[in-house]
């Protein structure tokens, strides 16, 4: 059922519009000087995150996993994250956990092996029965460096098999966070994530996965039928888009993952200035590789980090920290 679910998700990604609207990234402009005082060729892009040095300040976000085309796909992308010296994170691992024959599908540790990696489980499944043990395990069977809890609720009821028992998670996810001895990643999936749950929440650092991006609430919508697809299009911007996410969880002083319609390497640039440390992308990496394989991830990603260089160099940055502060709102 899980397996069939996942080939289902990719499916409707590359299908159909899935996307959620407005990520607040517009109402922003990244500070301009005409006299940047800096040369281009030595910008420097490297940046570290939960203390392992990246050469871009970018991981390639969860897509899949339990399906042997979505084994392919986080291979590939694994590859490249080993590349090109980015983080990698793969999707829910659920379905291994419930069926150690789908565990094959998201291990890449042999073609990544110094990539920071992130396992994925849904926060809600520690109310039902997972704990330290299966999140131990996640994390053992990928070798990955953190965990990524994803919270998503909005999924979850629009999805007929969804657990929608989300009954005191912040004290179940702060119990695990303290015994699981790799840094915990809260995740958002399409509404974001808001500051005082993020306060209460002793993580390590968070994915903020905001309003603009994928909605994973429309998705479950197409898969399930009008009705569903109709409730869900209701909810399609319902929650916080990123910017405001990366500006308000930025105040918690931890590590901070911008992602939820992240396009461009301007959004990359915007994002860091506003507060976050590293963007993440999933949804047209994916597209990119269902077009024209691995050469059109390489080819989307050549994109997305040339307009970063520029970026930088037009704001007069000439690390990643000094892009900080360097945005204003437009009103």
């Amino acid at each position: 059922m899980i397996k069939k679910r996942k080939i289902d998700h990719l499916r409707i990604c590359i299908e159909r519009d899935v996307e959620s609207g407005d990520t607040g990234l517009g109402k922003y402009r990244l500070l301009y000087m005409e006299l940047p005082e800096i040369d281009f060729d030595e910008i420097d892009t490297s940046t570290f995150f939960l203390g392992k040095k990246l050469s871009y300040p970018f991981i390639i976000e969860a897509m899949t996993g339990g399906s042997g085309e979505g084994g392919e796909i986080n291979r590939c992308m694994a590859g490249i994250a080993q590349k090109h010296g980015l983080a990698f994170g793969v999707g829910s691992q659920r379905a291994a956990l419930e069926d150690s024959s789908l565990e094959g599908t998201f291990q890449v540790r042999d073609v990544a092996p110094d990539v920071y990696l992130i396992a994925n489980l849904g926060a809600v499944q520690l109310n039902h029965g997972y704990g330290l043990k299966e999140c131990r395990k996640a994390v053992e069977m990928i070798d990955a460096d953190a965990l990524a809890l994803h919270v998503n609720p909005l999924q979850e009821v629009i999805q007929p098999e969804g657990d929608r028992n989300f009954k005191d998670l912040i004290e179940r996810i702060n119990k695990l966070a303290s015994k699981l001895d790799k840094p915990v990643i809260v995740k958002g999936v399409g509404s974001g994530l808001t500051l005082p749950v993020a306060e209460k929440t002793r993580v390590s650092a968070f994915d903020v996965g905001g309003v603009g991006g994928t909605s994973w609430g429309v998705i479950e919508g197409f898969r399930t039928g009008e009705k569903a697809l109709e409730i869900s299009e209701s909810f399609k911007s319902f929650g916080v888009p990123t910017a405001e996410c990366i500006v308000n969880l930025s105040k918690t002083g931890r590590p901070l993952i911008a992602s939820g319609g992240v396009r461009s390497g301007v959004d990359v640039a915007k994002s860091l200035a506003l507060g976050a440390d590293v963007a993440g992308m999933a949804l047209p990496l994916l597209r990119a590789y269902y077009r024209d394989g691995e050469q059109g991830v390489l080819g989307y990603l050549d994109r997305i980090f040339t307009e970063l260089r520029i970026s930088m160099f037009l704001t007069g940055s000439s690390t990643i920290n000094e892009l900080d502060g360097k945005i204003e709102s437009l009103g």
